[in-house]
């Protein structure tokens, strides 16, 4: 038993705007979540949904967890860099480099993501959002690949990525030094079980897991927690 990857969700102060902001610079269909919300519709089987959340919360620190978006050459860089600009992001200081290929941009509610250079062959065909990027150890890359039962693609150091069999994005770990937890986190991942809910909480605590909470945003979805600390929702039936 396991369960699967429903969504990357977004709290945001503006679910709808920031959805509009996602979707013209990832060329995809806002469509309205049945779960509250808006969503981005998936591109193709392998696509992630990526869920914008209301919250009255306002963002203070920085993110654990971030899209690293790709780039076919160095002009589709500058002109995915620049797209976002129009569309009300913004470059800002995390700490990178000067000779750094990657672009560092925040969207309208300061929420992080890369645009990364051309010719990086890691996320090679990994579509428009090459990985969700998560602030975390190998011990999480391990929790992550039994729960979703995605195998290990990179295993280095304390840097590990999973990947679905299908394809897609990967996501990502990039090992310590860890951010300081700012209490709630922004950006999430959201399961679903693929079989009985009881006995898919009861495998993932086995598993590393710990529980954090229940009814983040819909009443009957439980939070949990990776080997790390970082939250995450197993929905209720969808």
């Amino acid at each position: 038993m396991t369960s699967h990857l429903y969504a990357i969700s977004v709290d945001a102060r503006e679910p709808l705007r920031l959805a509009r902001f996602w979707a013209e610079l990832l060329g995809r269909e806002v469509v309205d979540d049945p779960h509250e919300g808006v969503a981005l519709r998936p591109d193709g089987d392998a696509g992630l949904r990526i869920r914008f959340l209301p919250t009255g919360t306002p963002k203070t620190v920085q993110n654990r967890i971030h899209f690293d978006l790709t780039s076919a050459s160095p002009q589709a860089q500058r002109d995915t860099v620049d797209r976002a600009l129009t569309l009300g992001g913004r470059h800002i200081d995390i700490g990178q480099g000067p000779d750094d290929d990657q672009v560092v941009l925040a969207d309208p509610e300061g929420n992080e993501f890369c645009v990364i250079g051309a010719g990086n062959t890691f996320l090679a065909g990994c579509g428009p959002v090459g990985a969700v990027n998560c602030d975390g150890t190998r011990a999480a890359g391990l929790f992550w690949t039994e729960a979703l039962g995605w195998p290990l693609v990179w295993d280095h150091g304390e840097e590990t990525a999973i990947q679905s069999p299908r394809g897609g994005a990967k996501v990502t770990w990039s090992g310590p030094p860890l951010m300081p937890s700012g209490g709630r986190d922004r950006v999430h991942l959201d399961l679903v079980a693929d079989g009985d809910r009881d006995a898919e909480i009861d495998r993932l605590l086995a598993l590393g897991a710990t529980r954090a909470g229940t009814g983040r945003h819909t009443v009957g979805d439980v939070v949990l927690a990776d080997p790390d600390g970082t939250e995450f929702c197993l929905l209720t039936p969808r």
